[in-house]
């Protein structure tokens, strides 16, 4: 599989299916691990990156669970690559910058990717539809338990899983779940519910995780402690949050239609309009129409329009994504001008 392959594939995580997948876009598993006797990548020399990346590199390739993976050397990669890939999830702004000794492993489905010489030698990532970490979890934990027989890794009785960062030392787990909570926002109660994500020790970031502010009403929720919890415990609780943060969308989405469901419907139609009509329009318009386009459908307004394909733009109107289908770099303008088009061709407008 080749890097332009990527942009004729439908990433798994975005077919809007899976439980509550009328608000949960996707539920992302993280594993981290490091190699024993091997120095962080942070504190890593040049050659020392070089021969962790070979010596994972050698047991990746002899995995089953791996057939069909392609495995891209950073270095290798141009910064409109490099930006296609961060756009659509599979690898981390730190890991496109200094590419020494640096690769990512991504399967055909999407539903694995995994960062080597990141933040940790190993950052073993699998999204899925909806909320599902359960499965995610179990698939990130199969890959684990393979990669431990071929590799040492780092681990403490008293401590866990040794890692870089070490508000990841433990289960050295983060689950994040995305969040469409375009209602809490029109309610004006999503401050409210931040904060207590956030006094839960639960972390908030915007669509593209960390460092990231939230945009198209969409919010990432994570666990921020590893220490001293089981992974089950750790889904578990993070479980248990989302479900409530879901159960007040869907309080506030019956609230508005039944106290303001024409100003609802007519921002609906107005941001479908747009969008089926617009021959010039910037990223951060799109998210936010685009938003509101799911929640018309995720309500009824809207019909025959798949919420797959809502949350597959999410992504192809981004930069690199755009430059990528047209096989050239382009100016801002032009950008503008070809989001619109791809618009139009996806969702039925002129």
């Amino acid at each position: 599989m080749e890097i332009n392959d990527l942009i004729n594939n439908t990433g798994q995580w975005l077919k809007g299916t899976g439980e509550f997948s009328n608000i949960v876009m996707s539920s992302r598993l993280r594993l981290a691990r490091n190699l024993v006797l091997k120095p962080f990548p942070n504190k890593a020399r040049k050659k020392d990156l070089v021969e962790i990346l070979e010596l994972i590199e050698g047991v990746l390739g002899a995995m089953n669970y791996l057939k069909g993976s392609t495995l891209f050397k950073i270095g290798d990669l141009d910064n409109v690559d490099k930006q296609f890939l961060i756009e659509r999830h599979l690898m981390s702004h730190e890991h496109a910058t200094n590419p020494d000794g640096k690769a990512l492993v991504v399967s055909k489905e999407e539903v694995l990717s995994i960062m080597i010489n990141e933040e940790d030698h190993l950052r073993i990532q699998v999204m899925q539809s909806g909320l599902n970490l359960d499965e995610a979890l179990h698939i990130a934990s199969s890959i684990d338990d393979a990669l431990s027989k071929k590799l040492d890794f780092a681990f403490s009785i008293h401590w866990g899983y040794l890692t870089a960062c070490p508000t990841n030392t433990g289960t050295a787990m983060r689950g994040s779940v995305m969040l469409h909570l375009p209602a809490l926002v029109m309610t004006k109660q999503i401050n409210k519910v931040l904060a207590a994500v956030s006094k839960l020790s639960f972390a908030s970031r915007g669509f593209y995780g960390e460092g990231t502010q939230a945009s198209g009403n969409f919010y990432q929720i994570s666990n921020q402690v590893s220490l001293g919890q089981s992974e089950t415990d750790v889904i578990q609780n993070i479980n248990g949050l989302i479900r409530q943060i879901i159960e007040q969308e869907e309080q506030a989405r019956q609230a508005l239609l039944l106290q303001n469901k024409l100003m609802v419907e007519d921002k609906i139609y107005r941001s479908f309009g747009i969008l089926q009509n617009a021959h010039v329009i910037s990223s951060q318009e799109t998210v936010e129409l685009l938003s509101m386009l799911r929640l018309g459908i995720d309500l009824g307004i809207i019909k025959n329009v798949d919420r797959g394909d809502i949350n597959e733009l999410f992504i192809m109107i981004q930069p690199a994504h755009l430059q990528k289908i047209e096989t050239k770099k382009l100016t801002a303008a032009e950008r503008d001008r070809k989001r619109a088009s791809l618009i139009r061709q996806k969702i039925g407008g002129k």
